[in-house]
């Protein structure tokens, strides 16, 4: 291993040491297994701190380049490309990181209901309880500043406000939520990159939002927000949202009621909705990093470098072939349209189902962080077995086919065309995919739930292939025939 810190360069130490053992790794100069000297050994050759050689060490670790050996310090770990291009990113698809530390803090109410659940803490009604939920929009909110920028229309924004304010309903939906929301927006921008008419935009298309939501049944209000000049924080604006809703105890949905023995039914992501103005190219808010640097080209960077971190390694910023009007392969919409297409809330359908129908829902998935992988997260001992998934849209394709990422990590960074699953009785299935269908949304059973003697794992069936996930990931099998 060689390293060579330039002092009094412009590039942190620490950034130097990332750069060059990133570069030794991916080509080989430090095959898998090496093992690094210990951090006082580098700190003391090349006359750094301890804590910043440790801190490039870290990230590289987050960056699965590297893995720490309990009392033997770090060793470089086998590759697995597509993970370390997302993670480079500085991005994690399952979060393992955060989850180490939340897990052990107290659940709620509900230890397995999709969100935390507490007493009724507001009204002191012992038969009520409160859910309080924050989420945004996330990196989504670049695509429309790169939008506004060259098209200088601020309305493009609409479509970010309805995305923060969907991340939050649509995990409250999961828990039964079906009385009044409040939601508060917070936005955080760079106010000589975003001014007075972008937060304008954010408010006016909340605003619509709401008022489309209440149209349809929905009862959410808004309850007011914030707007922070954070110039040093961020270079463009993040958009964020709060929701807070009183629930009674009985209605309460868990993820303890999914069980073996039930149908998944999903229901699509793309198309157009009855309550949508235009085609949905089904990306939601999830994946959007991963997304924006592969498929745009770096002509953005160029342009825009108030957009990325410049940390990030050269080779894994807009490294993609198209600008945002370039036709997106497959679609009738573009680059852009299809980047930006609004988080679908599928709000009035579970609402409906919960009015019509008590009882028939045994569980509710929302597919966000951690995609098709995030059942994982729920019921205890279940096989989640996904083998009739709805064909991959276009926007999906094209992102795999431009960066490489392996199929099996798509199925974890993005919901691949469905991103809310019902869990329910095999035979009220039908009944599910009617209702969906009533409000223009395409729905099927798309799996089924097994037992499983060794924690909770999935089985996704992709073109012959069934990637393994879960206690005791394997690697993908081929497909067995089976007649029909």
């Amino acid at each position: 291993m060689k390293l060579k810190i330039t002092a009094g360069s412009a590039t942190p130490a620490f950034q130097q040491i990332v750069e060059q053992l990133h570069f030794q790794i991916s080509s080989g100069e430090l095959p898998a297994g090496s093992k690094l000297p210990s951090l006082r050994a580098l700190a003391k050759k090349h006359g750094l701190a301890i804590n910043t050689v440790a801190k490039a060490l870290r990230q590289l670790e987050f960056r699965g380049m590297l893995a720490a050996q309990p009392r033997s310090g770090y060793r470089v770990v086998t590759q697995d490309t597509s993970v370390g291009r997302y993670q480079a990113r500085g991005v994690s698809s399952d979060k393992t990181e955060v989850h180490k530390v939340v897990d052990k803090l107290d659940h709620g109410l509900f230890p397995h209901a999709f969100c935390k659940i507490t007493e009724d803490f507001l009204t002191g009604n012992p038969e009520c309880c409160n859910v309080i939920h924050a989420d945004g929009s996330g990196t989504k909110s670049i695509i429309a500043y790169l939008a506004y920028k060259e098209t200088g229309d601020a309305s493009v924004f609409h479509g970010i406000a309805q995305d923060s304010i969907v991340m939050n309903l649509d995990d409250l939906l999961c828990v039964g939520v079906n009385g009044r929301i409040l939601i508060a927006n917070t936005v955080n921008r760079n106010a000589l990159n975003c001014p007075g008419e972008v937060v304008a935009a954010l408010i006016e298309g909340s605003e619509r939002f709401l008022a489309t939501l209440r149209g349809l049944g929905v009862r959410i209000y808004s309850g007011g927000g914030e707007t922070a000049d954070v110039g040093d924080l961020t270079g463009t604006l993040v958009v964020d949202s709060t929701a807070v809703a009183v629930l009674r105890k009985q209605d309460v949905l868990t993820a303890a009621t999914i069980r073996p023995g039930l149908a998944i039914v999903g229901l699509s992501s793309t198309g157009q909705a009855s309550y949508e103005s235009r085609e949905n190219s089904g990306i939601g808010s999830n994946g959007l990093t991963s997304a924006r640097h592969e498929l745009l080209s770096s002509w953005y960077a160029e342009q825009y470098p108030e957009t990325f971190d410049s940390n990030v390694d050269p080779s894994l910023r807009y490294c993609g072939p198209y600008r945002l009007e370039d036709p997106l392969p497959g679609s009738s919409l573009s680059i852009g349209e299809a980047l930006l297409s609004p988080t679908r809330t599928y709000a009035p359908v579970i609402q409906a189902l919960l009015d019509e129908h008590p009882g028939l829902i045994k569980g509710l998935i929302h597919c966000s962080g951690g995609a098709q992988t995030k059942c994982l997260k729920f019921g205890e001992g279940i096989h989640f077995i996904k083998d009739r998934l709805f064909p991959i849209p276009p926007l999906f394709k094209v992102i795999q086919k431009v960066s490489g990422t392996a199929w099996k990590e798509m199925y974890k960074v993005f919901n691949m065309g469905h991103r809310m699953e019902v869990y329910c009785l095999p035979r009220e299935a039908k009944t599910v995919i009617q209702l969906a269908k009533r409000f223009g949304i395409d729905a099927r059973v798309i799996g089924r739930t097994e037992a499983s003697r060794r924690g909770n794992r999935l089985s996704l069936s992709h073109r012959g292939q069934v990637f393994e996930y879960g206690d005791h990931p394997t690697t993908p099998r081929r497909r067995r025939r089976t007649s029909t």
